[in-house]
Protein backbone atom coordinates (compact mmCIF):
# COMPACT_ATOMS: atom_id res chain seq x y z
CA UNK A 1 0.00 0.00 0.00
CA UNK A 2 2.83 2.38 0.90
CA UNK A 3 5.25 2.70 -2.01
CA UNK A 4 8.77 1.36 -1.59
CA UNK A 5 10.13 4.81 -2.33
CA UNK A 6 8.24 6.27 0.63
CA UNK A 7 9.32 3.36 2.83
CA UNK A 8 12.96 3.83 1.82
CA UNK A 9 12.84 7.55 2.57
CA UNK A 10 11.24 6.79 5.93
CA UNK A 11 13.82 4.24 7.09
CA UNK A 12 16.65 6.49 5.92
CA UNK A 13 15.19 9.31 8.00
CA UNK A 14 14.84 7.00 10.99
CA UNK A 15 18.47 5.90 10.64
CA UNK A 16 19.60 9.52 10.50
CA UNK A 17 17.76 10.19 13.79
CA UNK A 18 18.62 6.99 15.67
CA UNK A 19 21.87 5.79 14.06
CA UNK A 20 20.30 2.33 13.65
CA UNK A 21 19.97 0.40 10.38
CA UNK A 22 16.38 -0.59 9.60
CA UNK A 23 14.82 -3.00 7.14
CA UNK A 24 11.15 -3.33 6.23
CA UNK A 25 9.97 -6.79 5.17
CA UNK A 26 6.61 -8.12 4.00
CA UNK A 27 4.61 -10.91 5.63
CA UNK A 28 6.39 -13.49 3.42
CA UNK A 29 9.80 -12.54 4.73
CA UNK A 30 10.90 -10.57 1.63
CA UNK A 31 12.99 -7.47 2.31
CA UNK A 32 11.29 -4.47 0.69
CA UNK A 33 13.68 -1.67 1.70
CA UNK A 34 16.74 -1.39 3.91
CA UNK A 35 19.42 1.06 5.03
CA UNK A 36 22.01 -1.68 5.65
CA UNK A 37 24.92 -1.83 3.19
CA UNK A 38 24.57 -5.62 3.00
CA UNK A 39 21.15 -7.16 3.38
CA UNK A 40 20.95 -10.39 5.34
CA UNK A 41 18.43 -13.08 4.48
CA UNK A 42 15.90 -12.63 7.29
CA UNK A 43 13.16 -14.79 5.83
CA UNK A 44 13.51 -17.73 8.22
CA UNK A 45 13.67 -15.52 11.29
CA UNK A 46 10.75 -13.37 10.14
CA UNK A 47 8.47 -16.30 9.39
CA UNK A 48 9.23 -17.74 12.84
CA UNK A 49 8.53 -14.35 14.43
CA UNK A 50 5.21 -13.99 12.58
CA UNK A 51 4.06 -17.36 13.92
CA UNK A 52 4.86 -16.31 17.47
CA UNK A 53 2.33 -14.37 19.60
CA UNK A 54 4.92 -11.71 20.42
CA UNK A 55 4.63 -8.22 18.88
CA UNK A 56 8.39 -7.67 19.19
CA UNK A 57 11.35 -10.02 19.53
CA UNK A 58 15.15 -10.08 19.47
CA UNK A 59 16.76 -12.68 17.19
CA UNK A 60 20.45 -12.73 16.16
CA UNK A 61 21.37 -9.06 16.39
CA UNK A 62 17.97 -7.99 15.05
CA UNK A 63 15.04 -6.55 16.91
CA UNK A 64 11.81 -7.34 15.08
CA UNK A 65 8.53 -5.46 15.35
CA UNK A 66 5.16 -6.35 13.84
CA UNK A 67 3.22 -3.71 11.90
CA UNK A 68 -0.48 -4.56 11.71
CA UNK A 69 -3.23 -3.83 9.23
CA UNK A 70 -6.57 -4.62 10.91
CA UNK A 71 -4.99 -7.21 13.23
CA UNK A 72 -3.09 -8.91 10.41
CA UNK A 73 0.68 -8.61 10.08
CA UNK A 74 1.41 -6.36 7.11
CA UNK A 75 5.06 -5.39 7.61
CA UNK A 76 7.95 -6.51 9.79
CA UNK A 77 10.38 -3.81 10.90
CA UNK A 78 13.87 -5.16 11.60
CA UNK A 79 16.35 -3.03 13.56
CA UNK A 80 19.99 -4.15 13.26
CA UNK A 81 21.64 -3.46 16.63
CA UNK A 82 23.46 -5.30 19.43
CA UNK A 83 22.37 -2.68 21.93
CA UNK A 84 19.36 -3.94 23.87
CA UNK A 85 18.79 -0.40 25.16
CA UNK A 86 17.91 0.57 21.58
CA UNK A 87 14.64 -1.36 21.94
CA UNK A 88 12.73 1.86 22.69
CA UNK A 89 14.10 3.57 19.60
CA UNK A 90 13.01 0.63 17.50
CA UNK A 91 9.59 0.72 19.14
CA UNK A 92 9.27 4.39 18.24
CA UNK A 93 10.26 3.61 14.64
CA UNK A 94 7.64 0.84 14.52
CA UNK A 95 5.02 3.25 15.86
CA UNK A 96 5.93 5.73 13.10
CA UNK A 97 5.56 3.04 10.44
CA UNK A 98 2.26 1.85 11.96
CA UNK A 99 0.91 5.42 11.90
CA UNK A 100 1.94 5.81 8.26
CA UNK A 101 0.15 2.58 7.32
CA UNK A 102 -3.06 3.73 9.01
CA UNK A 103 -2.87 7.16 7.34
CA UNK A 104 -2.21 5.71 3.88
CA UNK A 105 -4.96 3.15 4.29
CA UNK A 106 -7.45 5.83 5.35
CA UNK A 107 -6.48 7.98 2.39
CA UNK A 108 -6.80 5.01 0.05
CA UNK A 109 -10.20 4.13 1.52
CA UNK A 110 -11.40 7.72 1.16
CA UNK A 111 -10.17 7.90 -2.43
CA UNK A 112 -11.96 4.67 -3.31
CA UNK A 113 -15.10 5.89 -1.58
CA UNK A 114 -15.10 9.19 -3.48
CA UNK A 115 -14.46 7.44 -6.81
CA UNK A 116 -17.37 5.06 -6.23
CA UNK A 117 -19.50 8.00 -5.15
CA UNK A 118 -18.67 9.90 -8.34
CA UNK A 119 -19.56 6.90 -10.48
CA UNK A 120 -22.83 6.17 -8.64
CA UNK A 121 -21.57 2.75 -7.54
CA UNK A 122 -22.83 2.94 -3.95
CA UNK A 123 -26.17 2.21 -2.34
CA UNK A 124 -27.70 4.93 -0.18
CA UNK A 125 -27.17 2.98 3.02
CA UNK A 126 -23.50 2.37 2.09
CA UNK A 127 -22.88 6.07 1.52
CA UNK A 128 -23.91 7.07 5.04
CA UNK A 129 -22.22 4.10 6.71
CA UNK A 130 -18.87 4.56 4.96
CA UNK A 131 -18.94 8.35 5.29
CA UNK A 132 -19.41 7.99 9.04
CA UNK A 133 -16.57 5.46 9.27
CA UNK A 134 -14.24 7.74 7.27
CA UNK A 135 -15.30 10.86 9.20
CA UNK A 136 -16.66 12.63 6.12
CA UNK A 137 -19.30 15.32 6.63
CA UNK A 138 -22.44 14.24 4.77
CA UNK A 139 -24.28 17.57 4.78
CA UNK A 140 -21.46 19.97 3.83
CA UNK A 141 -21.78 22.24 0.79
CA UNK A 142 -19.56 21.02 -2.06
CA UNK A 143 -18.91 21.39 -5.77
CA UNK A 144 -17.08 19.17 -8.25
CA UNK A 145 -14.36 20.61 -10.51
CA UNK A 146 -13.15 18.67 -13.53
CA UNK A 147 -9.68 19.61 -14.80
CA UNK A 148 -8.52 18.19 -18.12
CA UNK A 149 -4.81 18.50 -18.97
CA UNK A 150 -3.19 18.32 -22.38
CA UNK A 151 -0.88 15.46 -21.34
CA UNK A 152 -1.87 11.95 -20.30
CA UNK A 153 -0.92 10.66 -16.84
CA UNK A 154 0.56 14.02 -15.84
CA UNK A 155 1.60 13.47 -12.22
CA UNK A 156 2.80 17.08 -11.94
CA UNK A 157 -0.77 18.26 -12.53
CA UNK A 158 -2.01 16.11 -9.66
CA UNK A 159 0.80 17.36 -7.39
CA UNK A 160 0.01 20.97 -8.24
CA UNK A 161 -3.66 20.56 -7.39
CA UNK A 162 -2.84 18.78 -4.13
CA UNK A 163 -0.62 21.69 -3.15
CA UNK A 164 -3.41 24.17 -3.94
CA UNK A 165 -6.08 22.33 -1.97
CA UNK A 166 -4.13 21.67 1.19
CA UNK A 167 -7.12 20.84 3.42
CA UNK A 168 -7.09 17.14 2.57
CA UNK A 169 -9.57 16.30 5.32
CA UNK A 170 -12.27 18.30 3.52
CA UNK A 171 -11.29 18.36 -0.17
CA UNK A 172 -10.78 15.27 -2.31
CA UNK A 173 -8.60 15.03 -5.40
CA UNK A 174 -8.52 11.98 -7.64
CA UNK A 175 -7.98 10.85 -11.24
CA UNK A 176 -10.90 9.62 -13.30
CA UNK A 177 -8.99 8.88 -16.52
CA UNK A 178 -5.61 9.53 -18.18
CA UNK A 179 -6.20 13.27 -18.67
CA UNK A 180 -8.89 14.24 -16.17
CA UNK A 181 -8.57 15.12 -12.49
CA UNK A 182 -11.51 15.58 -10.14
CA UNK A 183 -11.54 18.02 -7.23
CA UNK A 184 -14.45 17.66 -4.81
CA UNK A 185 -14.24 21.03 -3.05
CA UNK A 186 -15.91 21.75 0.27
CA UNK A 187 -17.42 25.24 0.40
CA UNK A 188 -18.20 27.76 3.09
CA UNK A 189 -21.74 28.96 3.67
CA UNK A 190 -20.82 32.28 2.04
CA UNK A 191 -19.38 30.79 -1.16
CA UNK A 192 -21.50 31.52 -4.24
CA UNK A 193 -20.96 30.97 -7.97
CA UNK A 194 -18.74 34.04 -8.19
CA UNK A 195 -16.48 32.40 -5.62
CA UNK A 196 -16.47 29.17 -7.66
CA UNK A 197 -15.40 31.11 -10.75
CA UNK A 198 -12.53 32.68 -8.80
CA UNK A 199 -11.37 29.24 -7.62
CA UNK A 200 -11.45 27.98 -11.23
CA UNK A 201 -9.50 31.05 -12.35
CA UNK A 202 -6.85 30.44 -9.69
CA UNK A 203 -6.45 26.87 -10.99
CA UNK A 204 -6.07 28.14 -14.55
CA UNK A 205 -3.46 30.73 -13.53
CA UNK A 206 -1.47 28.10 -11.61
CA UNK A 207 -1.17 25.96 -14.75
CA UNK A 208 -0.56 28.95 -17.01
CA UNK A 209 2.56 29.65 -14.97
CA UNK A 210 3.93 26.27 -16.10
CA UNK A 211 2.68 26.75 -19.69
CA UNK A 212 0.29 23.81 -19.31
CA UNK A 213 -3.00 24.12 -21.16
CA UNK A 214 -6.02 22.99 -19.17
CA UNK A 215 -9.79 23.03 -19.54
CA UNK A 216 -11.75 23.49 -16.33
CA UNK A 217 -15.44 22.81 -15.76
CA UNK A 218 -17.57 22.69 -12.65
CA UNK A 219 -21.07 21.61 -11.68
CA UNK A 220 -23.67 23.15 -9.40
CA UNK A 221 -23.34 23.53 -5.63
CA UNK A 222 -24.65 20.56 -3.66
CA UNK A 223 -25.48 20.27 0.03
CA UNK A 224 -25.65 16.49 0.38
CA UNK A 225 -22.88 13.95 -0.16
CA UNK A 226 -25.28 11.81 -2.18
CA UNK A 227 -25.37 14.50 -4.87
CA UNK A 228 -21.62 14.46 -5.57
CA UNK A 229 -22.19 12.26 -8.63
CA UNK A 230 -24.71 14.78 -10.01
CA UNK A 231 -22.26 17.67 -9.70
CA UNK A 232 -19.60 15.52 -11.39
CA UNK A 233 -21.92 14.66 -14.29
CA UNK A 234 -22.74 18.35 -14.65
CA UNK A 235 -19.04 19.22 -14.75
CA UNK A 236 -18.44 16.49 -17.35
CA UNK A 237 -21.27 17.83 -19.51
CA UNK A 238 -19.98 21.40 -19.11
CA UNK A 239 -16.53 20.31 -20.29
CA UNK A 240 -17.95 18.59 -23.40
CA UNK A 241 -20.45 21.35 -24.23
CA UNK A 242 -17.73 23.94 -23.76
CA UNK A 243 -15.57 22.25 -26.40
CA UNK A 244 -18.45 22.44 -28.87
CA UNK A 245 -19.94 25.88 -28.33
CA UNK A 246 -17.35 27.83 -26.29
CA UNK A 247 -14.02 26.96 -27.88
CA UNK A 248 -12.45 30.22 -26.73
CA UNK A 249 -13.14 29.53 -23.04
CA UNK A 250 -10.89 27.51 -20.73
CA UNK A 251 -13.38 27.69 -17.85
CA UNK A 252 -16.99 26.57 -18.27
CA UNK A 253 -19.70 26.42 -15.61
CA UNK A 254 -22.66 24.07 -15.94
CA UNK A 255 -25.18 26.75 -14.97
CA UNK A 256 -23.91 29.01 -17.77
CA UNK A 257 -24.31 26.57 -20.68
CA UNK A 258 -27.65 27.95 -21.82
CA UNK A 259 -29.27 26.35 -24.85
CA UNK A 260 -26.08 24.42 -25.61
CA UNK A 261 -26.93 22.12 -22.70
CA UNK A 262 -30.26 21.21 -24.32
CA UNK A 263 -28.79 20.66 -27.78
CA UNK A 264 -26.09 18.39 -26.34
CA UNK A 265 -28.77 16.00 -25.09
CA UNK A 266 -30.57 15.70 -28.44
CA UNK A 267 -30.33 12.38 -30.31
CA UNK A 268 -28.43 12.69 -33.61
CA UNK A 269 -31.33 11.35 -35.78
CA UNK A 270 -33.58 14.12 -34.43
CA UNK A 271 -30.87 16.68 -35.20
CA UNK A 272 -30.58 15.49 -38.79
CA UNK A 273 -34.34 15.71 -39.20
CA UNK A 274 -34.37 19.27 -37.85
CA UNK A 275 -31.55 20.39 -40.17
CA UNK A 276 -33.33 18.93 -43.21
CA UNK A 277 -36.47 20.84 -42.29
CA UNK A 278 -34.57 24.11 -41.98
CA UNK A 279 -32.13 23.91 -44.90
CA UNK A 280 -33.79 21.28 -47.12
CA UNK A 281 -31.05 20.00 -49.41
CA UNK A 282 -28.56 22.64 -48.34
CA UNK A 283 -26.16 22.77 -45.40
CA UNK A 284 -24.41 25.65 -43.59
CA UNK A 285 -21.21 24.14 -45.02
CA UNK A 286 -22.44 25.31 -48.43
CA UNK A 287 -22.30 28.96 -47.35
CA UNK A 288 -19.18 30.86 -48.33
CA UNK A 289 -16.88 32.35 -45.72
CA UNK A 290 -18.20 35.86 -46.29
CA UNK A 291 -21.80 34.78 -45.63
CA UNK A 292 -20.89 32.85 -42.48
CA UNK A 293 -18.85 35.76 -41.13
CA UNK A 294 -21.78 38.08 -41.76
CA UNK A 295 -24.22 35.75 -39.97
CA UNK A 296 -22.06 35.27 -36.89
CA UNK A 297 -21.28 38.97 -36.59
CA UNK A 298 -24.98 39.83 -36.98
CA UNK A 299 -25.85 37.48 -34.12
CA UNK A 300 -22.94 38.77 -32.06
CA UNK A 301 -24.40 42.29 -32.31
CA UNK A 302 -27.93 41.21 -31.39
CA UNK A 303 -29.33 41.70 -34.93
CA UNK A 304 -28.20 45.34 -35.00
CA UNK A 305 -27.67 46.24 -38.67
CA UNK A 306 -25.77 49.48 -38.06
CA UNK A 307 -23.29 48.04 -35.57
CA UNK A 308 -22.73 44.91 -37.64
CA UNK A 309 -22.01 46.86 -40.84
CA UNK A 310 -19.64 49.13 -38.89
CA UNK A 311 -17.66 46.20 -37.49
CA UNK A 312 -17.55 44.47 -40.88
CA UNK A 313 -16.41 47.72 -42.54
CA UNK A 314 -19.18 47.52 -45.12
CA UNK A 315 -22.06 49.80 -46.10
CA UNK A 316 -25.39 49.21 -44.38
CA UNK A 317 -27.02 48.47 -47.74
CA UNK A 318 -24.39 45.83 -48.47
CA UNK A 319 -25.27 44.05 -45.23
CA UNK A 320 -29.00 44.26 -46.05
CA UNK A 321 -28.25 42.79 -49.48
CA UNK A 322 -26.36 39.85 -47.95
CA UNK A 323 -29.20 39.15 -45.51
CA UNK A 324 -31.76 39.27 -48.29
CA UNK A 325 -29.63 36.87 -50.32
CA UNK A 326 -29.54 34.51 -47.33
CA UNK A 327 -33.33 34.74 -47.05
CA UNK A 328 -33.72 33.61 -50.66
CA UNK A 329 -31.36 30.68 -50.02
CA UNK A 330 -32.95 29.44 -46.78
CA UNK A 331 -36.35 31.06 -46.49
CA UNK A 332 -35.31 32.55 -43.14
CA UNK A 333 -35.35 36.31 -42.59
CA UNK A 334 -32.70 37.18 -40.00
CA UNK A 335 -34.40 40.54 -39.44
CA UNK A 336 -37.18 38.51 -37.82
CA UNK A 337 -36.41 37.51 -34.24
CA UNK A 338 -38.17 34.14 -34.61
CA UNK A 339 -36.32 33.27 -37.82
CA UNK A 340 -33.05 34.47 -36.33
CA UNK A 341 -33.53 32.19 -33.30
CA UNK A 342 -34.31 29.24 -35.58
CA UNK A 343 -31.20 29.93 -37.67
CA UNK A 344 -29.00 30.34 -34.59
CA UNK A 345 -30.19 27.03 -33.12
CA UNK A 346 -29.69 25.32 -36.49
CA UNK A 347 -26.06 26.47 -36.63
CA UNK A 348 -25.48 25.18 -33.09
CA UNK A 349 -27.08 21.84 -33.95
CA UNK A 350 -24.81 21.48 -36.99
CA UNK A 351 -21.76 22.23 -34.82
CA UNK A 352 -22.94 19.66 -32.28
CA UNK A 353 -23.42 17.01 -34.99
CA UNK A 354 -19.94 17.61 -36.38
CA UNK A 355 -18.43 17.27 -32.90
CA UNK A 356 -20.27 14.02 -32.21
CA UNK A 357 -19.21 12.60 -35.59
CA UNK A 358 -15.59 13.45 -34.83
CA UNK A 359 -15.84 11.55 -31.51
CA UNK A 360 -16.86 8.38 -33.33
CA UNK A 361 -13.46 8.06 -34.98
Amino acid sequence: MISNMVLQNTVEGLKEITGIDFSVCDANGNTLVSTAEKNEDLREQILAFIESPAESQILRRHQFYKIFDEQRVHYILAALTDDESAYTLGKMAAFQLQSMLVAYKERFDKENFIKNLLMDNLLLVDIFARAKKLHIDVEARRVVYLIETEQENDSSAMDKLKSMFVDKSKDFITNVDEKSIIVVKMLNDQDDYDALEKIAESIRLAFDGDSIQVHIAYGTIISDLREVSRSYKEARMALDVGKIFFEDRTIVAYNMLGIGRLIYQLPIPLCRMFIREIFQDRSPDDFDEETLTTIYKFFENNLNVSETSRQLFIHRNTLVYRLDKLKKMTGLDLHSFEDAITFKIALMVVKYMKYMESQDF
